[in-house]
């Protein structure tokens, strides 16, 4: 059994040399120095994917209807959607759902709309099209 004062041999000879002990911090250093750029390097690669411009839209709601109804609208015409007022909006890239959000009117410019996000959609883990 230890006493109180007893030394381990394995922690006296790092003690006392105090280069082994900075030999191994210094090489988990190197390692994570290492790491960090390596993954800078892999940051900068994606510049040009970054740049990459993409489509986003705003789905505010569907309607089905027969031709005929549709080759009776004219200007003026109100066609009902499935939204409600109120109701979250799909914000779509490139043809899938990454978000909902609520219209907004933006503060800038009274003349345009906005979305304010409230969920971001995201794909199961092992979805192929997520």
């Amino acid at each position: 059994m230890k006493q109180p004062f007893d030394i381990d041999p394995v922690s006296a000879a790092s003690a006392s040399d105090p280069l082994k002990t900075e030999g191994a911090s210094f090489g988990k250093l190197a390692d994570l120095a290492a790491r960090a750029a390596e993954e800078t390097s892999r940051l900068t690669n994606l510049e040009p994917i970054l740049r990459i411009p993409v489509t986003v839209q705003v789905l505010l709601g569907s309607a089905t209807m027969p031709v005929a109804d549709l080759m009776k609208l004219g200007r003026g015409a109100v066609i009902p959607l499935d939204h409600r007022v109120g109701e979250p909006v799909e914000v779509v890239v490139n043809g899938r759902i990454v978000a909902r959000g609520a219209v907004v009117v933006v503060e800038d410019e009274n003349s345009r709309f906005g979305v304010s996000l409230t969920e971001i959609v995201g794909g199961a883990a092992g979805d192929p099209d997520a």
